[in-house]
């Protein structure tokens, strides 16, 4: 599966805000994709509840996994931002 390592760009990681608007764009694009940290178990990004476990603060690196590219670029980009901003 391809996947693309990225850095979390959510000022206080991904916590449940970040986790559901990732989460919510995994299931609108209805393509399995999974998160994980670096040598990590890799968790279904479609649940927000699962993203928050990973632990993932802001600078951590975070390894995006999807058969569907364009969904792999959409979501790394998801990750990258900083979802708390206003």
């Amino acid at each position: 599966m391809p996947s693309q390592t990225v850095t979390v760009g959510s000022r206080v990681g991904l916590h449940a805000r970040p986790a559901a608007l990732i989460a919510e764009a995994v299931g609108k694009a209805g393509v399995p994709v999974t998160l994980a940290t670096p040598g990590g178990m890799p968790i279904d990004a479609g649940s927000p509840l699962m993203i928050m476990t990973l632990g993932a603060k802001q600078g951590a690196e975070v390894v995006v996994s999807s058969d569907d590219q364009t969904v792999l670029d959409q979501i790394a980009d998801l990750v990258s931002q900083d979802l708390d901003a206003e």
